[in-house]
């Protein structure tokens, strides 16, 4: 595949996903299930965007609802932290994923939702060295984070574009 073509389909994929996140966060579930569904058929090669659709899918046919969690993996961590994100528990969220970090101290993935769980809650300072760490780790979460709207409220930082820029 050309590269004209990887990245035409990344954004495609991207957009998908942001129509998906749109429909989640206006708590229309059916739709945003249904957009997830057809970016992990359409574009299964995006696995960064195709794993964060699957945590979503999994809330959307869970319903949402809080629930006693006992989670064991650093898989469970980051499905669990993700939906406390989604449902505005930022403080609960940022807990799992400092426990999901004794797990496994250098996994970015952990790093990046951690970023994202600041940055929601206000704390600009401690999203910025957490989307540092999560870079660092991975790189192509730079990409990530330049469309992703979670991360609007730091757009404009000086500090976030020097982080996202490839140099």
């Amino acid at each position: 595949m050309s590269e004209a073509r990887r990245k035409d389909d990344y954004q495609k994929a991207l957009a998908l996903y942001g129509q998906a996140i749109k429909e989640f966060r206006k708590g229309n579930h059916e739709a945003a299930l249904a957009r997830f569904k057809e970016l992990l058929e359409s574009y299964p090669q995006e696995y960064e965007l195709v794993d964060r659709a699957r945590v979503y899918i999994t809330i959307c046919e869970r319903g949402q609802k809080r629930e006693s969690i006992s989670p064991r993996t650093i898989e469970d961590y980051l499905f669990y932290g993700q939906m406390r994100i989604n449902q505005g528990d930022y403080q609960g969220a940022l807990k799992l994923l400092e426990k999901a970090l004794e797990l496994k101290k250098e996994e970015a993935k952990v790093y990046y939702m951690m970023a994202i769980a600041y940055v929601q809650s206000g704390q600009v300072d401690e999203a910025l060295e957490a989307l540092k760490k999560a870079i660092q780790k991975d790189r192509s979460l730079a990409i990530m984070a330049q469309n992703e709207s979670d991360f609007e409220p730091i757009w404009g930082d000086k500090r976030f574009k020097v982080l996202v820029t490839f140099s």
